[in-house]
């Protein structure tokens, strides 16, 4: 019985030496055939994604960059309008104080131009009414006196009178 255990010891150490060495031979080969790809594809896996995480920040960066400027170029162009709008009214004012004030000339040029006009119409109209009583006037004395009287006397005589009642009538 004796022998019998030695040779089961022995085909126990001898296989437990045999599962050993299978076992780091096996291992050896997985570290050779698999270990490195598997740990090659695990690392570039590790790279895509922290470049995806990258390139996702990057993106979130550029975005808000992004709505940072059209916002900026939107306030910008809401100035732009305002300024515009504000332009536009102060040249409208501007205008109508120009047209307002044109119509003011316009109007006291064309008051100035009456008055010179009636002023000359009345000059005229007393220049017509000396002439035509001065012809009145030797026609009339003519017949009265039964002769010619001289037309510049007479006209002198006139025009002495009507500025005589002239001075009267402004009085």
């Amino acid at each position: 019985m004796l022998s019998h255990l030695v040779v089961g010891q022995t085909l126990y150490f001898g296989d437990s030496l045999f599962y050993i060495i299978s076992f780091v031979l096996l291992m050896w080969i997985i570290k050779i055939f698999a270990w490195g790809p598997v740990t090659k594809m695990m690392q570039d896996r590790a790279d895509k994604i922290s470049n995806d995480i990258d390139s996702a920040e990057k993106s979130r960066t550029d975005a808000a960059s992004l709505v940072e400027k059209r916002q900026a170029a939107l306030a910008n162009s809401r100035s732009e309008a305002q300024t515009i709008v504000s332009d536009a009214k102060s040249n409208g004012q501007q205008q109508r104080e120009q047209i307002v004030t044109q119509a003011q000339a316009d109007v006291q040029t064309m008051k100035q131009n009456a008055q010179k006009d009636i002023e000359q119409e009345r000059q005229d109209a007393l220049s017509d009414a000396r002439n035509d009583v001065a012809d009145l006037s030797i026609e009339i004395a003519s017949k009265i006196i039964q002769r010619e009287l001289k037309a510049d006397d007479q006209k002198a005589l006139i025009d002495s009178y009507i500025e005589g009642l002239g001075k009267q009538h402004e009085s």
